[in-house]
């Protein structure tokens, strides 16, 4: 009766997940000629191995790993920080949740357009108010230099998900019981105290779980990026990689291959993480 219960959805699951991804590992395997249909070799892992000795690859994952190792760090932090300040009990607060919360509400593809239109070097609202100041970068091409596109992508990345950051860090907070500060109060513990003693470590599994979901998401930035470059002067990451060997270029077995790439480096990180940051939020909560 428990398999006959269970099939139904184990079939569903197999046929919208594990198919797509089975297939995908056979385009992989091979090179196709999108010149001559049906015309196809089996390569093996030849797709792989020359992703693997491309410059190109190993640019875009450290262009990757930058923005998601720089950002999602001040996610946390930005995150935690709005969450305790949603938290606390006063006039308007309503009002202050929905406006704080709004840019997670923004289409991404919306929200990088608005941040390059801000950046844009004629009539963008950062470039116009450095000009108008006389400040230096009021004519800076902002998204011509791989630093300056790695810092606004890294400042949009922050303002769009970091109210995300803080859904998840608000719900573990209002699940914590107020005689626990009560008692601290009573004890004579500093705010700060609190903080560290208290609120972080009973935090940690929310802290957790929204730095987890945001690592991977930001492994897999595609928009941002895109919208800003189109992958220019060194700022392609792993999936504008391969997007454009698997959609432009129409290199169906190799796009195949690097997006497989995409997903075995996505859910490395993802263990790694779970394996040591997740045990250390778990050892400052039993600690706490």
């Amino acid at each position: 009766m428990a398999i006959g219960m269970v099939a139904p959805a184990m079939i569903l699951m197999i046929l919208v997940a594990v198919v797509p991804i089975g297939y995908a590992i056979w385009l992989s395997l091979n090179q196709y000629s999108r010149i001559t249909p049906g015309l196809s070799r089996f390569v093996g892992f030849g797709n792989y191995l020359d992703a693997l000795g491309s410059p190109e690859w190993w640019g875009a994952m450290g262009f990757t790993f930058a923005i998601a190792f720089i950002s999602v760090p001040l996610q946390l932090v930005v995150g935690t920080g709005l969450a305790l300040l949603l938290n606390l009990a006063f006039k308007g607060r309503a009002i202050l949740r929905s406006v704080l919360l709004m840019p997670y509400a923004v289409l991404t593809v919306v929200s990088a357009l608005i941040w390059q239109t801000m950046f844009d070097p004629h009539l963008g609202l950062v470039t116009t108010v450095l000009r108008a100041l006389g400040l230096p970068g009021g004519d800076t091409i902002w998204l011509a230099d791989p630093g300056l596109v790695l810092i606004i992508i890294i400042v949009a990345e922050i303002w769009k998900t970091a109210p995300f950051v803080a859904l998840l860090v608000l719900a573990g907070l209002q699940v914590i019981p107020s005689d626990v500060f009560e008692a601290s109060a009573m004890d004579g513990a500093t705010r700060w105290q609190t903080f560290w003693r208290i609120t972080l470590p009973l935090l940690a599994p929310a802290i957790a779980v929204a730095g987890i979901l945001r690592l991977l998401d930001a492994l897999r930035i595609f928009d941002l990026p895109y919208v800003f470059t189109r992958g220019a002067n060194g700022t392609s990451t792993m999936s504008i990689i391969a997007y454009d060997t698997l959609r432009e270029n129409r290199l169906t077995g190799e796009g195949s291959a690097l997006s497989m790439m995409v997903f075995v480096v996505v859910m490395a990180v993802a263990l790694i993480y779970l394996r040591f940051a997740g045990g250390n939020l778990r050892k400052i909560a039993k600690e706490g």
